[in-house]
């Protein structure tokens, strides 16, 4: 194990996300010590596992957090070098949720700048991965309220969930690493393509029964979106 990493400590908020579950274990598969910050909003299958994770895992270490209690979170960040911010909107808030991600991520520029602290922000496509669609249900919803004219429009991306968690890792361990990354490895602009996107998500959304035997598609819309930023990162974390 790297001995530098075995002594330092990340806190993931929330980790009973979908998103911040994976960070978490990534983190530990790397020989980082974790503090899993989970809120208190009832319990949930991925919450279960992290407990029952802590139970045989010495460097994890869970703590129930309250988001609108400053200290609470202040406790779970003790003697943590970093902290991966992966918090979703609350229930029944579904429609605003693109819009809260991006008041929060404000607020959170905003803060690092006035406290100069190093700060890097993760913009994921559609986000997918095993069980998504069980663990991950509201945020795929919203996302895909807009799917449709995002994909005509050539913009139609998603990245996988493990690939995701990789690239956070990478971006803290980058000293070089700054700013805002958009975060995909796959764009959707091809009928075949979307009809396997929508076969992956069943069955938040039902495939069209026009196309329940057979998939095929010859509708191809031109690529409009890049992440050259992001493949430098990638490609700097592979050559270390």
């Amino acid at each position: 194990m790297d001995q530098e990493k075995s002594h330092s400590c990340c806190c993931v908020l929330d980790a009973s996300t979908y998103v911040g579950f994976w960070i978490l274990k990534k983190l530990l598969s790397r020989g980082y010590s974790v503090h899993a910050a989970i809120r208190k909003n009832g319990d949930s299958e991925i919450e279960e596992t992290i407990r029952e994770m802590e139970a045989s895992e010495e460097r994890l270490v869970v703590y129930d957090v309250d988001v609108l209690d400053y200290q609470s979170i202040l406790v779970s960040l003790k003697t943590c070098n970093a902290v991966f911010c992966c918090l979703d909107s609350p229930e029944g808030y579904d429609l605003w949720h693109a819009l809260a991600k991006m008041l929060s991520e404000k607020a959170a520029w905003a803060l690092a700048m006035d406290r100069r602290l190093n700060m890097v922000s993760i913009n994921p496509g559609l986000i997918v991965g095993p069980s998504v669609a069980q663990y991950n249900p509201r945020p795929t919803m919203s996302y895909l309220k807009g799917a449709a004219q995002m994909y005509e429009n050539g913009v139609l991306a998603y990245v996988d969930v493990k690939f995701l968690a990789d690239v956070h890792i990478r971006a803290y361990e980058d000293v070089s690493a700054c700013g805002r990354y958009f975060c995909f490895n796959q764009i959707v602009n091809t009928e075949e393509e979307a009809l396997k996107l929508v076969e992956s998500l069943s069955p938040l959304i039902p495939m069209p029964p026009r196309y329940e035997s057979v998939m095929q598609g010859s509708e191809v819309y031109e690529e409009r979106l890049r992440n050259n930023k992001l493949s430098k990162l990638v490609e700097a974390g592979s050559a270390c």
